[in-house]
């Protein structure tokens, strides 16, 4: 007879296993010798052998009892079922993996790629770091909020970085964020972006359409907070007869129905 000790040492388990399996009912409780402690048989270190080529094979331990107790064809049939589990939980962690490994760069979090190599292109045009990073923001709300619409929109901001003048409203921008309300660039930056409004209202350019006033109304909160210079920017906007930033509006005279190219 066994003590539980030389009865783990034959099975490959720790005395802690040993008395976890008999917790949960998997490995019945022997006999006590005359000294009160367990007595164990080799039937018990075959049960117990078994129940840890089970558990180290990474059956659920809720599923050994009963692959213990079935018919030669009965466990096949549930050791089929218990490998395609694992296939699927395989399949979950390794595009969980893959999610991981995009998120060294944080803008993949949340962003299709077409987004963030647009991120990158601003980057690579020298806008300051923390513009981009309002503009990921916005990219990212508006790709939770209207996926549908998100390639189109980044094919359209890919081409408007061909524009010189998109180049430069950018720069600018960037270069205020930090700077008074009063700041004279920020008209330069007023006459700029009304050029590339005009600009689209003739080429009848149309953009996010499908998203509630409150969604865009948030976008907006965005751009004005952002930075002192943002709600002196749509003052003048606004007193020219546009109103709006992520989607404008050409008042009274018609609407403008594209997303600014300095906005999301």
């Amino acid at each position: 007879m066994l003590t539980i000790s030389q009865l783990a040492r034959h099975a490959g388990v720790t005395v802690r296993a040993v008395r976890h399996y008999h917790h949960i009912g998997l490995l019945p409780e022997p006999g006590r010798d005359h000294s009160g402690y367990r007595s164990y048989d080799v039937a018990a270190v075959v049960r117990l052998i078994r129940i840890h080529t089970l558990a180290d094979a990474g059956v659920p331990l809720a599923r050994v009892q009963e692959l213990l107790d079935a018919t030669p064809e009965q466990f096949a049939r549930d050791v089929q079922e218990i490998d395609r589990a694992m296939r699927a939980e395989i399949r979950r962690l390794q595009e969980n993996r893959k999610r991981i490994a995009r998120l060294t760069a944080g803008e993949h979090l949340a962003l299709p790629q077409r987004a963030v190599d647009y991120l990158d292109r601003l980057r690579g045009l020298g806008v300051d770091e923390r513009y981009i990073e309002l503009e990921r923001d916005s990219w990212i709300m508006i790709a939770a909020k209207a996926p549908h619409l998100i390639d189109s929109l980044m094919e359209r901001k890919h081409q408007e970085l061909d524009d010189p003048d998109v180049v430069q409203l950018y720069r600018l921008l960037s270069g205020v964020l930090d700077r008074p309300a009063d700041d004279p660039r920020v008209v330069e930056i007023a006459d700029t972006l009304e050029r590339l409004m005009i600009r689209a209202v003739n080429a009848g350019e149309v953009a996010i359409e499908d998203v509630d006033d409150q969604f865009v109304d948030l976008m907006d909160s965005t751009m004005v907070t952002s930075s002192p210079v943002g709600k002196r920017l749509m003052e003048i906007l606004e007193s020219r007869g546009w109103k709006g930033w992520t989607r404008i509006e050409q008042v009274p005279a018609g609407r403008l129905d594209s997303p600014c190219p300095g906005g999301g």
